[in-house]
């Protein structure tokens, strides 16, 4: 499995799940809109270890979310999910949507 991007999140395939599972299936929010990254549809669980959180897909697929940008179907597996960051000269600060 390949990485995959959406928004200024980025889910990296993993080959264990950890952490305590979380009640919501939402991966990212808004700072400056609130718009939140989430899935939609299927068959998923997120979970938190050390504010990093990983996402289990049960379905074959599931669709993520977001009010900005277009759905993406995101396979079964384990990912950990993480928000992108870029450098800028003042050094190195993570992508905000």
């Amino acid at each position: 499995m390949k990485p995959i991007r959406q928004g200024d999140v980025i889910l990296l395939p993993v080959q264990q799940i950890e952490g305590q599972k979380i009640p919501h299936l939402t991966l990212a929010e808004g700072e400056v809109t609130g718009h939140k990254l989430r899935i939609t549809e299927g068959s998923a669980e997120l979970y938190d270890k050390d504010s990093t959180l990983y996402l289990r897909m049960f379905s074959g697929s599931a669709l993520l979310a977001h009010e900005e940008h277009k759905a993406i179907c995101i396979p079964q597996g384990d990912w950990m999910v993480k928000i992108q960051r870029e450098y800028e000269p003042e050094g190195w600060r993570y992508v905000t949507d």
